[in-house]
């Protein structure tokens, strides 16, 4: 069993290549048959893991989530964040991770008793600030999710050097084609990076490793690999971040959701060209 101590590494000092260090091994070999317009052959590809991490809270279990087998803390300490479990950095008393099992252990400061059926699988209709439409939340998320009112703003170059620099980082991707990616910016540069089969687990991870950390998320920047549905909104929303850059696509749902909640989404964000949904006082032309 790996046990995750509870301290603080000296983030900002790190060159940006060292911000994220490859723990383990997040792929392996396999033979593969390769097929193309001049028949076929037998090679070695390379092919991305897959590890259930089940989180118990209390000793209580509480879920069972499927994501990429690298900062397996993270991940359980951002899930948690995001459901509202923890909230505050002195909320988590001591963790334990055995990651060959894909068990995390969390005991917090707060009581937790029947957490599960308080706060997840209940649907929550809001009329969305009296508009007329309905958006539909779970409960927990409805509780969660407040209006995001911080004053950052990025500027187009901006914009093109993070989604540069995401790609840059993004070696996993290049060698396997099997993850998604998503970083943290301040100022235009990335600071925190993370890859994983999941989008909303490379969130997670971030949100996690911040709450570990105590690294404020109230004048940073998420830049994102994926589509941009509901589910991640609400997770940038749970994160009280305003600016979200997109290589892909947004939903309806999810741009009904950012108007309501203050968020600026920025989404084909490639080279030097880019789409703002919503709030574009934010993005300085």
């Amino acid at each position: 069993m790996v046990i995750v101590k509870l301290y603080r590494e000296s983030w900002r000092d790190m060159a940006a290549d060292e911000i994220v260090p490859d723990r383990g091994t997040p792929y392996f070999e396999r033979l593969v048959r390769k097929v193309d317009e001049n028949g076929w052959r037998d090679e070695r590809d390379l092919v991305v893991k897959e590890k259930a991490l089940t989180i118990y809270v209390n000793n209580e279990e509480l879920a069972t989530v499927v994501c990429s087998p690298m900062y397996l803390e993270y991940m359980a300490l951002g899930f948690l964040c995001a459901e509202g479990i923890l909230r505050k950095r002195d909320d988590l008393r001591d963790m334990a991770i055995d990651e060959e099992q894909g068990l995390a252990y969390v005991e917090t400061n707060r009581s937790t008793r029947n957490i599960s059926e308080k706060m997840f699988l209940k649907r929550y209709i809001n009329p969305c600030c009296g508009r007329g439409r309905a958006s539909f939340y779970f409960s927990n998320d409805a509780l969660l999710c407040k209006a995001v009112t911080a004053e950052n703003k990025v500027s187009r170059g901006e914009v093109s050097g993070m989604i540069e620099d995401l790609q840059n980082k993004s070696h996993l991707f290049r060698r396997t084609g099997g993850v998604h990616n998503a970083a943290l910016a301040e100022d235009g540069k990335i600071i925190m990076f993370q890859e994983d089969i999941g989008r909303h687990n490379t969130l997670d991870k971030i949100f996690g490793q911040c709450f570990f950390e105590e690294i404020a998320l109230r004048d940073k920047v998420i830049v994102f690999s994926g589509r941009v549905s509901s589910e991640i909104l609400l997770k940038i929303a749970k994160m009280g971040v305003a600016i979200l850059v997109s290589r892909s696509a947004p939903t309806d749902l999810a741009l009904e959701l950012a108007d309501d909640l203050g968020i600026t989404v920025i989404g084909f964000a490639r080279g030097r060209r880019f789409s703002v949904y919503s709030h574009p006082e934010r993005v300085a032309y």
